[in-house]
């Protein structure tokens, strides 16, 4: 199978959250050459971000971002230029009224014919009334 992967997933497989097992199954699953994991190059900036924040607040000991990011980069999803992918995420920014960091990891899925997934609920709950949104592997996935 084929996913688009965002960083609220990708977090997961190196930091103690809810669903993380289910997230590191779907990395196992990558490693093993059951799945092919697409995301846009801005992946690892996002998953930075994300863990510099945990960090500040505690969940991650101060000093440990760096080597948390590390452990994530040896499995890295394949990664897709941004800007072809922006026409197409700004219109799906202006339709269903979310981010359009999101509406590029949209766009790169249904570029891809594949499923896209998430952890975010936010996401989820805010693209329901335009997309149709299933929950795989214990993460949220929508189809292209």
């Amino acid at each position: 199978m084929k996913y688009v992967l965002d960083a609220s997933t990708g977090l997961k497989w190196v930091l103690p959250e809810p669903l993380a097992d289910k997230a590191r199954q779907l990395r196992e699953d990558y490693r093993n050459g059951a799945h092919e994991l697409l995301a846009p190059d801005f992946f690892d900036v996002e998953v930075a971000h994300a863990l510099a924040r945990a960090e500040r607040r505690k969940i991650i000991p101060v000093g440990e971002c760096g080597k948390t990011a590390g452990r994530h980069h040896d499995t890295a999803p394949q990664f897709h230029p941004h800007r072809p992918l922006l026409a197409r995420a700004l219109d799906l920014a202006s339709q269903m009224r979310i981010g359009v960091y999101d509406c590029v990891y949209l766009a790169l899925a249904e570029r891809e014919g594949c499923e896209f997934v998430t952890a975010d609920d936010r996401l989820v709950n805010e693209g329901r009334p335009t997309r149709r949104f299933w929950s795989a592997v214990g993460i949220r996935s929508t189809p292209a």
